[in-house]
């Protein structure tokens, strides 16, 4: 046996276990979802072809659930991208005690978004809670019960994302503090020599060296704030009359209170090609390493 064929042995001896992890995790489990969605909700036995479908697409529920969603991922991920980026550029400078406040910064990513959404559900409390309290005290409001975050329409989604942006800029930070890190100083020095201040170097060396990070960081954070439950559900369960409800807690309430497993799976079918379009997007229009380097 050569070389060349032992290492195609040992590689696919590796690759082995991955694969049979997202055909047993992955793959099944999507099939089923596909399966289920064609199927009568009372009787699973009968074929119902596309009605769960039509259904979910004529649904106003549906579609303001999906039109939070949007706007929760939008809103959450840019305000993230956007504090991330200055969080990371501060940290990059290595200023005095740069170090202690990267751990602090970080210290959100160990808590459990369920654990998240309790903190912020006591902070936003209509009756007492302490954003409103410090409000008060320096002059924005003129009571502490002025704003109730999580029982007016205006505010309970704008309260979940100020929940989800906490939990979550400090991966958004490291992600791009990792990406500003491996650029290489040369650039930096090459542009001081020619007379560039920082802004333009931030303009044509950092912002096209990190294009590529940024493409995959907000990618995995769109994925990961459309799906978005726990949050969700600790703080408003959806409410007030649907005006926080994201896709994920309409299945998941489709599921545990109305036992409509077909139209809950049909929905999440749906979701499925949106977000892959999206995904597919980013990666078309953004997504090139090299074109983007700077050398």
């Amino acid at each position: 046996m050569d070389m060349s064929s032992r290492d195609q042995k040992l590689s696919f001896l590796f690759f082995l276990p991955a694969f049979v992890f997202m055909i047993l995790f992955f793959v099944y489990p999507m099939l089923l979802l596909i399966k289920d969605s064609f199927f009568d909700d009372d009787d699973p036995s009968k074929f119902i072809g596309v009605q769960h479908y039509t259904k979910a697409l004529t649904s106003d529920t549906f579609h303001q659930s999906l039109t939070n969603t949007i706007e929760y991922v939008i809103g959450a991920v840019a305000i993230e991208l956007l504090l991330g980026m200055i969080l990371a550029l501060l940290l990059s400078t290595g200023f005095k005690g740069a170090n202690i406040i990267r751990t602090l910064l970080l210290s959100p990513l160990m808590i459990s978004p369920l654990v998240c959404g309790l903190i912020w559900k006591f902070m936003l409390n209509d009756q007492f809670g302490i954003l409103n309290v410090i409000l008060y005290k320096i002059g924005l409001i003129k009571s502490p019960q002025s704003i109730l975050w999580l029982s007016d329409t205006k505010y309970a989604l704008i309260s979940c994302m100020i929940a989800d942006v906490w939990l979550t800029t400090p991966f958004m930070m490291l992600i791009l503090l990792a990406g500003i890190q491996g650029i290489p100083e040369s650039l930096y020095e090459a542009a001081r020599i020619d007379g560039a201040n920082k802004f333009q170097n931030f303009l044509h060396i950092t912002l096209p060296s990190l294009k590529p990070v940024i493409v995959v960081a907000v990618i995995i954070r769109i994925i990961d704030a459309a799906k978005s439950f726990d949050i969700i559900w600790v703080m408003t369960q959806g409410g007030p009359s649907g005006s926080s409800s994201l896709v994920s807690t309409l299945i998941y309430k489709s599921v545990a209170r109305y036992n409509q497993e077909g139209y809950a799976s049909a929905m999440a079918v749906i979701f499925m090609i949106i977000l892959l379009a999206i995904c597919s997007f980013f990666f078309k229009q953004f997504w090139n390493p090299n074109k983007n380097a700077v050398r």
